[in-house]
């Protein structure tokens, strides 16, 4: 059993691992970071809370099984090919839309961001996986 003080700790830590997790990913599709980096630090926050709170919460922090999140993922990060492809491209070559949200502000997406969205559901899916077998309890 955890400690009090831990907890506690976990509870303010986590969301902002989140947050922190999604930072990464949104700045990573310009920039240094993207889905690797964001998915250690958001399966970071799933470990923290299966260390404080068992095995189950960690896999609570998911809407999906993990595998189905790392399968999807997987899924996610292949279908960012699809658009290059289906432009003569060579694959994974990116490609660009601009969503205008009026008063001049445009907000470029990308097929970079689709596949870092793959990558980061796939390193998160697979690192919460690990981390609820390690931390399983024999019956």
């Amino acid at each position: 059993m955890s400690s009090l003080i831990l907890r506690a700790a976990t509870r303010a830590l986590a969301p902002l691992l989140l947050l922190l997790a999604l930072f990464l990913l949104w700045r990573g599709h310009n920039a240094p970071g993207g889905g690797f980096i964001g998915g250690l630090v958001a399966a970071s926050a799933a470990a923290l809370q299966g260390i404080a709170f068992g095995p189950a919460a960690a896999r609570r922090m998911l809407v999906l099984p993990p595998v189905a999140v790392a399968g999807l993922g997987l899924a996610v990060a292949v279908a960012s090919i699809i658009p290059s492809a289906l432009s003569g491209l060579p694959p994974m070559a990116a490609m660009w839309a601009k969503i205008d949200l009026g008063d001049g502000a445009v907000v470029p997406l990308g097929t970079p961001l689709l596949f870092d969205v793959g990558v980061f559901l796939v390193v998160v899916g697979s690192a919460v996986a690990l981390i609820a077998a390690l931390e399983h309890e024999p019956h």
